[in-house]
């Protein structure tokens, strides 16, 4: 009975164990066919036809692009450029960052082109810094390299009020007509606005106010004062309109054409305002920044010192907002919403003639004098805003913004800056003294319209002007990420610092070229994998058949990968791939010799298969490891084409240890469960080993 138990327990496993075998093989055989089908799509979308005709469905949705991998220049045609970068003007703490916006500027030259999966990257060896881009595909050889060896422009712009040529008379005529035809449309919408429609369902269902799901059109804090619809505001006390009326007219304004609903009348109180600045260290548009305990007690003592009667003269001696300090630290009526917070908190407190303590802000220290307050009436407007046809729309060369003074030559430097209270990335640029002064200019100017700042003709960036900007220290905001914010500094110093490239290398393969080589790879990958086979079916028979198996599961794997990861292959990545296969063999060569051995020394075929694996892992591991670490050093210390050759050995030889250990072991266990095949001779041992064992 006990003996019975033992039989039976080890029946048990021995069933379990070959049916863990069996799955496993099947395992390999669905991930070699699924396997097959990626990186086949050709074969992949005649399977799926196939299915959508036997079953009735409309499958086409799966059909998948039937190139097969990302192929390199040397193997599609195209051409390799070298340049060289001139980085003696430039500091040696700013060379890194110069270089990487240089490499932007080039990639973005590069995709106007529509070349095909570009690649443009840069190396720095001692004082050379190098940038190489790889156009795979392209025609027009000289002409990318007439652009891409442009020095970057750097332009900063404003909003155009003028076009690039006079109008055509057809053009004219054409503004003409559609200006007609935009008024009819507006004044159908005054019409039935007048009629007594619901005004909000018609800012819903009209307007173009991109603004209008969230503010319903609502403009409030108008004055009389106010730069845009002042007419629309004189209207409203002329005729001496209820909250609700429509004005009875049009309006146009920049941004198009409005019927406006009057909404009600506030109050507002503006403040005549004078103030006393000391930046400091730290502090945005800060010239001359001293340090913030120096500027401390500097304004103390302006601030011990002051009265109502020599603030003025203080202002000029000691005040550094350069807007305001030649005239008596005079700010002029200010509004309601016009200074940052802390500023207005505190000017809003005083009364008229009195001084404010001292008041931090994030430009500085500040003393405030009140001059005086007034009450002026706030009116609040709803508007339908309808399109309004311009010459920019009717001339095909006309730009909506118009050059300015500022430009790159004037820029200093960018930088990624972080807000002290939120974390939060910001850019910050600094002009020089000339640059601080036209920026200055500029932000006084077109406070709430945007300034474009443009590199080579693209706009990257279109900041709106929250108020004045002087001393030529600037921050751009915008809920940027940290790589946004640095692409936008690196983009900015491209075109700021002078950093001219010069070709240095090119190298051009023409696409009848580039197939030649493509077919002789191939052909060499195939009779590379034939004569490996054939070698080690004469000399391991069986064992070598299951290698030869393995060794095209590998193949379709390193495949795959390729294809998954979008790894390009060039002529030396096929070399790394072959070169690869070499070692994946020579692992099972190991584990096969290792196994005859274990045989020779005794064991059974199993227990032989066994230990031969066991054994001969330490010798695959620590060849494969130093073949990757050399791999490694030439990935990170080369570039292009030697990369491509060290990233396909890399993905080989890391396949190869698993497909040496885990496919090779599944296949021969399995073969070795069928009693047929467990004769020693298929094995490659020879007869006197297998008696003398049996002896």
């Amino acid at each position: 009975m006990q003996t019975w138990k033992v039989k039976r327990s080890s029946y048990k496993k021995t069933s379990s164990t070959a049916w863990k075998r069996r799955s496993l093989l099947v395992v390999v055989v669905i991930v070699a066919f699924f396997g097959s089908l990626y990186v086949q799509p050709a074969l992949w979308n005649r399977t799926a036809d196939w299915v959508g005709t036997t079953t009735g469905q409309d499958l086409s949705s799966l059909n998948r692009d039937e190139s097969v991998l990302r192929l390199g220049l040397d193997l599609q045609g195209g051409t390799h450029l070298v340049y060289e970068a001139d980085m003696s003007q430039i500091p040696e703490a700013d060379r890194i960052t110069a270089l990487e916006g240089v490499r932007d500027v080039i990639e973005r030259r590069v995709n106007s082109f529509g070349v095909s999966e570009p690649i443009v990257q840069t190396t720095s060896t001692g004082d050379h810094h190098r940038i190489i881009a790889e156009l795979a595909g392209i025609t027009d050889v000289d002409e990318a390299i007439r652009l891409i060896g442009e020095t970057p422009v750097l332009e900063f712009k404003e909003p155009g009020q003028e076009v690039l040529r006079d109008p055509t008379p057809e053009e004219q005529t054409e503004l003409e007509t559609r200006q007609a035809a935009d008024k009819e449309v507006a004044q159908a919408a005054l019409d039935r606005a007048k009629a007594g429609e619901d005004f909000d369902a018609l800012v819903q269902e009209v307007s173009i106010d991109s603004r209008k799901e969230e503010a319903k059109g609502l403009i409030e804090g108008l004055t009389a004062d106010t730069p845009v619809l002042t007419d629309a505001i004189a209207s409203i006390t002329t005729l001496k309109l209820q909250p609700g009326a429509i004005l009875p007219e049009l309006a146009e304004t920049p941004d198009g054409i409005n019927v406006l609903k009057y909404v009600g009348t506030s109050e507002a109180k503006e403040q005549n305002l004078s103030h006393i600045l000391i930046c400091f260290e730290g502090k945005t548009s800060c010239a001359n920044p001293i340090p913030a305990l120096d500027a401390s007690i500097q304004i103390q003592d302006i601030k011990a010192q002051a009265t109502p009667e020599n603030f003025a003269e203080l202002a000029k001696q000691h005040s550094t907002d350069p807007g305001s300090a030649p005239n008596g630290g005079e700010l002029g009526w200010i509004q309601p919403g016009q200074n940052v917070p802390a500023f207005e908190l505190a000017s809003t407190a005083l009364g008229n003639g009195e001084i404010s303590d001292v008041v931090e802000t994030e430009y500085g220290y500040h003393l405030i004098l009140k001059q005086g307050e007034r009450t002026v009436n706030a009116f609040s407007v709803q508007r339908i805003l309808l399109p309004y046809t311009t010459l920019y729309d009717v001339l095909p060369d006309a730009s909506p913004w118009k050059n300015t003074e500022l430009s790159g030559r004037q820029l200093q430097r960018a930088s990624v800056q972080f807000d002290q209270q939120t974390g939060t990335p910001y850019v910050a640029i600094t002009f020089d003294k000339e640059g601080g002064d036209l920026f200055g200019e500029l932000t006084s100017r077109l406070q709430g319209q945007s300034i474009g700042i443009f590199l080579d003709g693209t706009a990257i960036s279109t900041p709106t002007v929250n108020q004045p900007i002087y001393g030529g220290n600037a921050i751009i905001e915008g809920g940027f990420t940290i790589d946004e914010a640095k692409l936008l500094s690196q983009r900015l110093n491209a075109g700021a610092l002078p950093v001219p490239v010069e070709l240095i290398s090119q190298q051009t393969v023409g696409p009848t070229l580039g197939a030649a080589s493509l077919d002789k790879s191939v052909t060499a990958g195939l009779i590379g994998f034939a004569l490996v086979a054939f070698f080690m079916l004469v000399v391991y028979r069986l064992p070598g058949l299951v290698a030869t198996l393995a060794l095209a599961f590998y193949a379709l794997l390193n495949l795959t990968i390729y294809k998954f990861f979008g790894v390009t292959m060039t002529l030396s990545g096929v070399a790394g791939f072959v070169l690869s296969m070499g070692i994946a063999v020579d692992a099972n060569v190991l584990i096969i010799e290792r196994f005859k051995e274990e045989f020779r020394a005794g064991r059974d075929l199993q227990g032989a298969l066994d230990e031969g694996f066991k054994r001969a892992w330490a010798a695959i591991r620590d060849g494969n490891i130093t073949t990757l670490i050399a791999a490694a050093v030439l990935y990170w210390f080369s570039t292009s084409f030697i990369r491509g050759f060290a990233l396909t050995l890399s993905i080989g030889v890391l396949v190869s240890m698993f497909t040496a250990i885990f496919v090779t072991r599944i296949l021969l266990k399995n073969v070795l469960d069928i009693k047929a095949l467990q004769q020693p001779v298929l094995f490659a041992v020879r007869k006197e080993d297998s008696d003398k064992k049996q002896s």
